[in-house]
């Protein structure tokens, strides 16, 4: 994974290598809480200044960040708190550049995993959700 940060907040996350530079303070923190979180021992929130996007997208972002670990939401649910269609929310989860610190992979549909724009498509959302020990909500 490859960590973009400009003027003090991380901006993008991108699986592959996008060509290696020295990590500032704020890229080796967020690498640290990265390491964690894949090694088991972070279970709460990430704790980084990060980038939303303007209007919609940014919203659904600031929603997405509020859902505890482990736990998910329905595209529904986010459109009902934010007050637009349910295929919006899709849009704007599809659109985050962040994922992972930014959890669009809490983000199902009402009757299926619905999603997930990263690499490796569902089974990256469903390993990701697996980490997180919300395996029981996917059956």
């Amino acid at each position: 994974m490859t960590l973009t940060e400009v003027d003090g907040v991380i901006t993008r996350l991108s699986w592959g290598d996008l060509g290696a530079s020295d990590p500032d303070h704020l890229l080796a923190e967020a690498t640290r809480q990265l390491a964690d979180y894949f090694a088991g021992r972070r279970r709460a929130a990430f704790d980084l200044p990060l980038a939303f996007l303007p209007g919609l997208t940014g919203a659904v972002q600031q929603a997405m960040v509020a859902i505890p670990f482990g736990e998910t939401r329905t595209y529904g649910d986010l459109s009902k708190a934010i007050g637009v269609p349910a295929q919006a929310i899709g849009q704007a989860c599809g659109a985050n550049p962040i994922p992972i610190l930014i959890p669009c992979h809490r983000i199902l549909s009402a009757s299926s995993l619905g999603g997930f724009s990263a690499p490796g498509g569902v089974e990256t959302k469903v390993a990701l959700l697996k980490r997180e020990g919300a395996a029981s909500l996917l059956i």
